[in-house]
């Protein structure tokens, strides 16, 4: 048994608790409350306690794609990246998705539901210690194809999964994946994560067979359906409470009321959608409508980093922004998207997103010294607006810690993805 105590304790579906301390035994939490005799077993000072961050929408596999196309359009910079990972191999992919976990352990994320283009999420979570829903990616018209791809992909990262390291799958958008696919994919029964309503190139194609997205369409044997994503999706019978939507920035009311009716979850992704042009998504009007709605960074393809605590302030300042309103969110709110709420939007929030007796000992210890936010006023804005990977003190997964600042430098696995950005650079395929 560990009494982790520090000067805050933010259980989430709680108030914080100053002075206080989570009691792990067997990897799971077993107590929250005041710190025995003011500190536990293992204390930090001018630190605070949080539930382990959970990453509603990852593409570890691009954590090397940094900068990659940044200024092009949406669909152009999409076909870039598609023809950009033609040119490496697995051991690149893994190479790169491994480099993704460590990086999100160092930004105090415990669990991604990633979209894995070739399943290479799979391994690299499992060898790093991150919880993980890897969601294989599918693409195309043709279910008999796709699903082959499917298996032969299950079947190479077998090994991997675990009671940590779970099966999903990710029809990838309703451009780029058809109809029969589609529902082959949500019949599979496991969780589902698809993009959604993210961009106007998007929405041009769908609803009226125009602009670049087009060539992408194409290619997969998706012809345009003369209607927005979510109408189409819902009207194939394609929508339920097992499937994630990442971004849908570009969604109106009705659409919104038909993702509350078929309790779709929604991964916001506002750095994302901000750098890529596409957009703000309506934040206030999804959680308003009843939408299950966490966070997610996306990937540093176009987010610059895994630091789901900007990712935070992206949420916070923009929703802000747009509604032109100062109480559209709060840090304490953003806190919840990033932690219960995207628990919550993955199917997961039995187990982790809280400190909560019984679920799994997530934890997140981050360090505001030096940070002009002590003494508190207010822990969760003190977390929020001063959070970092660098103050990252520690983040334990299952009980285990599986990041330790100052303990963790990974050279290899960044000289292992910089070779494979290399080699996407280079014009010769593999």
């Amino acid at each position: 048994m560990t009494v982790y105590s520090a000067d805050w304790v933010l259980p989430v579906d709680g108030p914080p608790l100053e002075r206080g301390a989570v009691t792990v035994e067997d990897g799971r939490i077993v107590d929250v409350g005041p710190a025995p005799a003011g500190r536990g077993t293992e204390h930090f000072a001018d630190s605070a306690i949080l539930p382990g961050l959970v990453n509603a929408h990852s593409h570890l596999e691009y954590a090397a794609y940094g900068g990659f196309g940044d200024g092009l359009p949406f669909g152009p910079w999409l076909t870039l990246h598609i023809e950009r990972k033609r040119r490496i191999g697995w051991d690149d992919f893994v190479g790169i998705a491994r480099l993704g976990a460590a990086m999100c352990l160092e930004s105090g994320i415990t669990t991604v539901a990633d979209a894995s283009y070739s399943g290479a999420a799979a391994p690299a979570c499992d060898e790093l210690g991150l919880r993980a829903i890897v969601h294989l990616e599918l693409f195309g018209s043709d279910p008999a194809a796709g699903l082959e791809t499917f298996e032969r992909h299950r079947e190479r990262i077998a090994s991997s999964l675990s009671d940590r390291v779970a099966l999903g799958v990710s029809p990838h958008a309703a451009y780029s994946v058809g109809p029969e696919l589609f529902a082959a994919a949500v019949a599979l029964e496991l969780p589902v994560q698809t993009h959604l309503a993210e961009s106007g190139d998007e929405i041009a194609f769908m609803r009226d067979g125009e602009g670049p997205i087009t060539r992408i369409a194409e290619l997969c044997g998706v012809p345009s359906p003369g209607t927005g994503s979510v109408e189409y999706l819902a009207g194939k019978g394609l929508l339920g409470p097992t499937v994630t939507a990442a971004h849908c920035v570009k969604v109106d009311d009705d659409e919104i009321a038909l993702l509350a009716h078929h309790d779709v979850a929604v991964a916001h992704c506002p750095r994302s959608n901000a750098q890529l042009g596409c957009g703000i998504a309506p934040l206030a009007e999804l959680r308003a409508g009843g939408v299950r709605v966490g966070l997610g960074t996306d990937s540093p393809a176009s987010a610059p980093s895994f630091d789901m605590f900007e990712e935070m302030r992206a949420a916070l300042a923009l929703s802000r922004a747009s509604l032109a309103d100062s109480t559209a969110l709060s840090a304490t709110d953003a806190l919840e998207l990033s932690t219960l709420g995207s628990a919550r939007a993955i199917g997961l929030d039995a187990e982790i997103g809280s400190l909560t007796p019984g679920k799994r000992a997530d934890l997140t210890v981050l360090s505001l010294a030096g940070s002009g936010y002590l003494p508190c006023e207010d822990p969760a804005v003190a977390v929020v607006y001063s959070g970092t990977p660098g103050r990252v003190s520690r983040t334990i997964v299952g009980g285990v810690t599986r990041y330790l600042r100052g303990g963790s430098e990974w050279h290899e696995l960044r000289q292992s993805a910089a070779d494979a950005r290399a080699r996407m650079l280079s014009r010769q395929s593999r």
